[in-house]
């Protein structure tokens, strides 16, 4: 279960068909006309896991990333609230989350990973 900086998201719209841009890499599904504005759709699944499998249906995450609006495809969105955030030790967070995992949280006795949508985009969209 991963959960994302609220505070970042705009808006959450059901999944729509996406018109893929050539040559982009797999995480990158595409382009949305979201009320005249293009975004650019990332499947947080397949930019964290090369092996899933893409979303096809589920939620898009409408975030802001500098003055861009990006939207992330994820699964499902099971709640929103807020939550503490612990830090990850050094070393954890140079290792295999690639700099894109901010820390850890629990929410009803289930492990959340925090992850920083920053961190995520920039070598995405070179902002």
């Amino acid at each position: 279960m991963y959960g994302v900086d609220s505070t970042q998201i705009q808006e959450i719209i059901p999944f729509r068909r996406v018109t893929r841009l050539p040559g982009a890499p797999p995480f990158v599904r595409g382009l949305i006309n979201v009320r005249g504005t293009i975004v650019t759709v990332i499947d947080l699944g397949l930019r964290l896991d090369p092996a899933c499998l893409p979303v096809d249906d589920g939620s898009v995450l409408l975030a802001r990333y500098h003055d861009r609006t990006v939207g992330l495809v994820v699964d499902e969105v099971l709640d929103v609230r807020g939550v503490v955030v612990e830090a990850l030790p050094e070393q954890s967070a140079n290792g295999d989350g690639g700099g894109v995992i901010r820390g850890l949280s629990n929410v009803d006795a289930c492990a959340v990973v925090i992850l920083d949508l920053d961190a995520m985009m920039h070598p995405i969209l070179l902002s």
